[in-house]
């Protein structure tokens, strides 16, 4: 009788049941951001569950790193579509963000409808600043890992100025971007050469369900066939949602023009959620008017305390422009919320979805492991200049939230604002704290400061 815990044998394969169960579970847990999910999924799924090995996880994880939009999202897509096919890739994707989903939307209305309540407002007035520092930290996270060559910091900064002084489009910055890692590759292949994102170590290990040897499944195995069929599909879906919201609201309505730009946003999405949330601003703040630039912030302050993908935090601008637009008229504002953060989250991770089933077959062709190329090494570059560029613009309006005068810096600087955030700064470089306590202990101080008041 072969012993079930036995790490000579693999275990017994998950039912869709006990599948199920699990991601709904990690949707409900997933704190921490993309790095703290990964390692989430990697201790249960590889060191406790067995139901899937080492070099399989990171060999689905390479290739999720590489896609744009959040890859913890898609590397749980990738491992629920391979052991249950579609269905499984489906539920694990879902079930990743419905239940952040959830938590942002009842955040969103209170948000709106309780906002100004001094004590809610004080909480904020903490959490901004703890923000700023934040994104400064995810800043240096990534320069960090990717900055190791003077031509890297090269396009760093002239992204930088691209998008500070030069105000130019996000896209054009990613292009460009792609465009000198390509021609760098080329040139300078030292500065641009990078290999895999994780590697396994290949040493023995606990048998798994799905090993380093088991057969690639019948479903996943590359047909061009099922490539364009999956391709249609997702197309289809995407246009016939995107026709329905205009047949049902008009070309020109906001439910039709977040889901066309957040279909681009999602295509863009190098680099994690901080990468892109300066084109969000773009569009959100200053072409359509769905927040204002104090309501991202606090958006984004949200979605970090929140379960789920970082980039969720575009559901509560889709709440609180559909809220603002009155999209049902004024007596249905929170209705009006629901609707456009449900169509936001739809379009933002359609794309995702469909870069795991049409494109994962074409991965599990092969298991060894993938290379970032150059030009996504001079993309994720450029995204650090980017994400230094949104620090600025955060701290800009938390540390001097009336203006300044020319000459006169230190006239409208708010120096409690300036504590805090130096203070969450200390405990995020020097402590190396965790974001989520970080924001409840910024979020307590400005509780006593609006209460001291």
């Amino acid at each position: 009788m072969i012993d079930p815990h036995s790490e000579t044998h693999a275990p017994r394969a998950p039912t869709r049941a006990e599948a199920l169960r699990y991601w709904f579970r990690l949707g409900c847990l997933s704190f921490g951001g993309p790095a703290g999910q990964i390692a989430l999924m990697h201790r249960e799924l590889v060191d406790e569950k067995r139901w899937i090995s080492e070099r399989r996880f990171l060999h689905a994880l390479n290739y999720c790193m590489v896609l744009p939009g959040p890859e913890a999202q898609q590397l749980a897509t990738y491992i629920g579509w391979l052991m249950h096919r579609t269905w499984g890739g489906v539920v694990a994707g879902a079930l990743f963000v419905l239940p952040s989903l959830v938590v942002l939307i009842a955040l969103s209305w209170l948000y709106m409808a309780y906002g100004n309540v001094p004590a809610v407002a004080g909480v904020l007035y903490g959490v901004k600043p703890a923000v700023v520092a934040i994104v400064l930290h995810a800043a240096w996270r990534m320069g960090s890992r990717t900055l190791r060559h003077p031509a890297l910091w090269a396009i760093a900064a002239i992204a930088l100025v691209a998008i500070a002084a030069l105000a130019v489009p996000f896209p054009a910055i990613v292009f460009a971007a792609g465009l000198a890692g390509y021609v760098g590759g080329r040139v300078a292949p030292a500065a641009f050469a990078t290999g895999s994102v994780h590697a396994a170590d290949g040493g023995p290990h606990a048998a798994s369900v799905i090993d380093d040897d088991t057969p690639t499944p019948a479903h996943a195995r590359f047909r061009w066939r099922r490539l364009v069929t999956v391709l249609l599909a997702f197309f289809a879906l995407w246009g016939s949602v995107l026709g329905a919201l205009a047949a049902a609201a008009g070309r020109d309505s906001p439910l039709v023009q977040m889901g066309w730009f957040f279909t681009k946003a999602a295509l863009l999405t190098f680099g994690g959620a901080y990468a892109v949330l300066p084109y969000v601003y773009q569009g959100a703040v200053d072409t359509f008017g769905w927040v204002t630039p104090v309501q991202m912030i606090d958006g984004l302050a949200l979605g970090e305390t929140t379960p789920g993908p970082l980039i969720m935090v575009v559901a509560f601008v889709g709440f609180v422009g559909g809220w603002a637009k009155q999209l049902f008229g004024p007596a249905l504002l929170p209705f009006a919320g629901i609707a456009a953060a449900g169509v936001v989250t739809f379009f933002t991770f359609l794309p995702s979805f469909m870069f795991i089933l049409a494109g994962g077959p074409l991965i599990e062709t092969t298991h060894g492991q993938l290379k970032f190329t150059a030009p996504l090494k001079g993309i994720t570059a450029a995204v650090v200049g980017v994400i230094v560029n949104l620090a600025g613009f955060f701290a800009w309006h938390v540390f001097w939230p009336v203006g300044w005068s020319a000459g006169k810096p230190l006239a409208g600087l708010d120096p409690i604002a300036l504590a805090i955030a130096a203070a969450a700064a200390l405990a995020l470089f020097r402590y190396k704290a965790g974001v989520i306590p970080v924001i409840l202990a910024a979020g307590a101080a400005g509780l006593v400061v609006a209460l001291a008041r």
